[in-house]
């Protein structure tokens, strides 16, 4: 099974920036940079309407930081349920 690679929203936006600077299709820096051409493209339509922002990728990196929010908050939600059933049996 294939691992999938992960990008940073830095390396995201700097592809994005090489293909508007240079002028190069998608096809060939991705082939420059050894990234899926699918992905540089998804990357450029994800940032089209954000050109010259450099946080172009504000909603991917909402979604991890909201994520990681959910598996903290569970992780606490358990043990809170733990330490609830804990001091139930403690107190009979």
């Amino acid at each position: 099974m294939k691992t999938r690679k992960k990008f940073s929203p830095e390396y995201k936006q700097e592809a994005v920036d090489l293909v508007r600077r240079t002028g190069q299709s998608a096809n060939q820096i991705a082939k420059e940079l050894g990234i899926p051409q699918t992905s540089l493209s998804r990357w450029l339509r994800g940032s089209a309407g954000h050109p010259e922002d450099k946080n172009s990728f504000p909603i991917q990196e909402e979604n991890q930081q909201l994520r990681q929010e959910v598996n903290r908050l569970k992780m606490e939600r358990d043990i809170l349920k733990k330490a609830t059933a804990f001091f139930a049996r403690e107190s009979l």
